[in-house]
This record gives C-alpha cells, structure tokens and sequence, in this order.
C-alpha cells in the first residue's frame, strides 16, 4: 500500500503533527502560495488548514487523490465545500477544541465590562488615580442572558453559575428537559433581551441572525445592561449599537468580533463604554492543541479505513449509492430549511417517509440526517453534520421517525416530510424530476422550486382573499414574482405559495395574517 501523504499548509501545534507522522509522510509548508498548491495538491491525500490558506474549488479540482480537507478550527469559510462534496472529499473541523476557550473569553469580556477593568487599566497607566469614576457591578444575583446554547453557551451557563448568576436562555430547540437538567429558564428573545442584565451570544451568523440585534432590541433592554458578542461580526447591527452606547440605551457592549475586520475607522472604537477584543476568543494555547490533535486524529481516522466525527459535507459512499442519493441530498436540506421555518413553535417530532425507488435503498439516514441538517444548522453555533444530527436532535428532544412506501403518486421517488411542534403539524412532500421541487404542502398540491424568499399563506377560498394578500404585501413594497395555489374545493381552505423579490419582515407577515380570512402565514428564505 502507498504511504499517505498530508500537506501542513498553516501552522499547526507541533502535536498534531507528531500524531500524523506515525501513518503518514508529512510535509509542512506553512508559507506556500496559492499558485504553488495547486501544482502540489495532487500528491496529497490530505491537506490541513487553519485560516490562511484557502481551499478553492481550483485546488479541489487539481487534488485527484485527496480524500480529507480538515480545518484545525470550527469555521470553514476558507473551503469550498461544495466542490469537496462534488469530488466525494471529505471536510472535517474541530468544533469542540474551542468551547471552553471561548465560554471563558465571554467571561471575561463580562468581568471587564461589570468591573470597568479595561478604562480602569488605562487610566492608571495614565498616570490617574480615578478610583471614584469606575463603580462596578457584581454579577452575583444579576440574571445573564444567552442567546444560543450550543457547546458554547452551555460552557457559559456551567461558568456564570459559580458566579452566582441567575440564567434564562433563547434556543428555538432547547428542550424544558434539557434546560431544567441546566438549571436554566427559557424564554423568548424579547424577553430574555427585556429582563437580562448581561446578553452573550452565541448564535451563528445566517440570514435570520444578521442584525437580528438592532435598533428595536436595544430600545427593549434595560438601560445597565450589558451585551457581549464572542460569535459572529453582523449579528449586532453595529450602526446600532453606536446609537445605544451614546444615548445611554444600554449600559455597555464588549465585541469580539465585528462586520468588518479589522474595524478601521469605525466609531465603537471612540467609546470608554465598550470594550473590544481582535477576534481572539478561540486563540489560547490549549485551544489551538486541542484542534491539532483533533483533526490529526480524524485523518488517522480515515486513513485506517474508519468514519471521522467531525464531517461537514457528507460521508464517503460506495459510487453506485451516490449516484442514487446525490439529487436527493439538496432536496433533502432544502425539505429541512423549509420545515424548519414553516412550523410555528419549537419541533418536537420529525417523521421522514420514503417513497418509490428510494423505498429500496438501505442508506436513506443520510437523507434523513441531512434533512435535521437543514432544520438545525441555521440556529447552532457549531456545524451540525450528518454524523452528530441524531444526537443533537435527541438532545433537544426531537424524535425522529423514518419509514417506506413502495406508491409514489406517479413520481420515481418522493420525500415526505411531517414535522410536530407544540403548537401544530406541518407536512411536505418533495420530489427531484430534473431539479429538486416541493409538491405538496399539508396535503395541498403544489410544484414550487425550493429557492430564495417566499411566503406561504393558508386561507379560506373566498373571492378577493387572494387580491387583498397581494395588495398588503404591495403596500409595503414586497414585489410578487410568481404565485401558486393549492386547494381541494371551492371556498375551503387552500394554500397559496407567493415567490417575491425582497425579504419579507415579520411585521408584515403579522399584517396579512390579520387580513379577513387568512388563517396563517409565514415567510422563509431558502
């Protein structure tokens, strides 16, 4: 057997690299070129990276022996893994080697910001002695706030307890089990973001997330409250903030990341009440060898024939199953996204049926995984991939269900998907004729491409019911691209399914459900 070969190309802790020495030839290049790697990818079964180097679709495509991309970190901004997935390669990170690392950064951003430390640190360098001018606050007693809990925030809530904090959390799927085993309270955004003295985050950035914290949330928060951002750059709305901090909106902000980075020129800069950080709440030593050790062992992982933990994109299928699978993969994560979206209240339960064809593969989990990818991914800090799906949904107390049908109402194959919430049931169905499509939607006929931003509308079939959904979404200049309709009988219930051209607020969802006979409505962008 040839011996593997792996290509350092950012620095990484030494262990690791002892660690891949033991299976594999080792070449470390912590300098080389864009240009230079795509000459030299193609010798090379795996390639380990940090930050710096980017695996583009163009090193992807000159790699015909690569079988492993692995990020020695959690973000992989700087891979295509769309083109890894395309060339059946696999990406792996190490989401756990910074949990702790940045739960204890977050802290102490709070401590800074509760004790004043960082103005305090610069006015005795000053030559000052302001002992007056920088009263703090205790965190005992005061109630922190958390905005995601993932691996991050639950290592927050373990630290914030031995300070004597009082916790309430926002999770979409946290379950009151799962909370009540924490010890912590759950509530809504609002609010959590009304009655906490100290907000963290940690929430990925996504479409849903970017500004979600903006000027109509610091008008809510108390005006001593405190907030703190570890997460992403773009989930405050930094404009903002400016506003909050200089008109005494709120009592303070620490921010480790920023929308634009390095954040040259901006104001937040100018402020004492803020303290700030450059992006450093992963960098600690023992982070950086926990992530070596981390993604070492997944290479070793696959070189000995084993399935790694840490997968990103998909796991490695035997050709003839691919083939099969691969046109349901999207469908699937899209059937996720738009379930995800589309059922008001926290899912309790997935059910997944297979029909047709599909019926008679054996490997529909990975359909069924990439399905709770869609529906979980938008809402955790850490990735969720096809190996840890089923747990972190069993975690957040959903139960997930698959079953076979071998009738397929005239398609090769179709998805059928039924989700259970507290506050009700939603179901599609999907199917893939020459692209991916959702056919049914809670038993109404439809044939929508799953793309871009849509609102879903169910309402009773009415004479001008359709005109006057229309009109309201016209008056706040939402433009209409194409419009669909499913419905049984004439003045029953139907559903109507509206593709438009700009994001749809919540505010105005709130207004087409008021309109006579709308009995519900909901915007997604997939």
């Amino acid at each position: 057997m040839d011996q593997k070969k792996v290509i350092i190309a950012d620095a990484i802790n030494e262990k690791g690299i002892s660690d891949l020495e033991e299976v594999a030839e080792v070449i470390v290049d912590t300098q080389i070129t864009p240009e230079e790697l795509v000459k030299s990818i193609k010798d090379f079964d795996a390639i380990v990276v940090r930050s710096r180097t980017k695996v583009t679709r163009e090193v992807i495509e000159a790699a015909p022996k690569l079988k492993i991309i692995a990020r020695a970190g959690v973000g992989v901004d700087n891979v295509d893994v769309q083109a890894a997935t395309e060339r059946g390669i696999m990406v792996i990170n190490a989401p756990e080697s910074t949990s702790i690392t940045v739960a204890e950064h977050a802290m102490g951003l709070m401590l800074s910001l509760s004790r004043k430390i960082a103005i305090a640190d610069k006015s005795v360098k000053e030559g000052k002695w302001e002992k007056s001018r920088f009263m703090g606050m205790e965190l005992n007693n005061k109630t922190l706030g958390i905005v995601g809990m993932g691996r991050i925030g639950s290592q927050v809530v373990i630290r914030a307890k031995s300070f004597g904090m009082d916790i309430m959390v926002y999770d979409p799927y946290i379950s009151q089990e799962a909370a009540a085993e924490m010890g912590v309270a759950v509530a809504d955004l609002e609010t959590v973001l009304k009655e906490a003295d100290v907000i963290t985050i940690h929430v990925p950035l996504t479409p849903e997330t970017k500004h979600s914290i903006s000027y109509d949330q610091f008008e809510i928060m108390k005006e001593s409250a405190f907030i703190i951002n570890c997460a992403r750059g773009g989930i405050i709305n930094e404009d903002a903030l400016y506003e909050a901090l200089t008109q005494n909106k709120i009592g303070g902000a620490a921010l480790d990341v920023f929308e634009n980075e390095p954040p040259e020129g901006s104001p937040l800069l100018d402020l004492d009440n803020i303290v700030v950080t450059p992006h450093i709440g992963a960098s600690t030593a023992e982070a950086q060898i926990d992530a070596a050790l981390i993604v070492a062992n997944e290479i070793i992982t696959v070189f000995k024939g084993g399935s790694p933990k840490n997968v990103l994109n998909m796991p490695v299928l035997d050709p003839k199953t691919f083939q099969v699978m691969k046109p349901y993969i999207k469908l699937s994560e899209k059937l996720g996204s738009f379930v995800a979206q589309g059922t008001p209240g926290n899912i309790k339960e997935l059910d997944v049926t297979y029909c047709g064809e599909l019926a008679e593969i054996p490997k529909q989990d990975i359909l069924t995984r990439t399905i709770l990818q869609g529906i979980l991914n938008p809402i955790l800090t850490e990735p969720v991939n096809l190996v840890n799906a089923p747990s972190i949904a069993h975690n957040r107390g959903i139960v997930v269900t698959e079953s076979k049908r071998s009738e397929c109402d005239g398609y090769k194959s179709i998805i059928m998907v039924t989700v259970k919430s507290e506050e009700g049931e939603f179901k599609i169905e999907g199917a893939y004729t020459k692209e991916p499509k959702i056919i049914k939607i809670n038993g109404y006929w439809v044939d929508v491409k799953p793309e871009g931003t849509m609102v879903i509308a169910r309402y009773q079939d009415l004479p001008g019911t359709i005109g006057a959904i229309g009109t309201k979404l016209g008056e706040h200049f939402i433009n209409i691209a194409t419009m669909q309709v499913g419905r049984r009988e004439v003045g029953g219930e139907a559903v109507m399914v509206l593709k438009v051209d700009q994001k749809v607020p919540q505010a105005v969802i709130e207004d087409v459900i008021k309109l006579d006979n709308v009995e519900d409505a909901v915007a997604l962008d997939l």
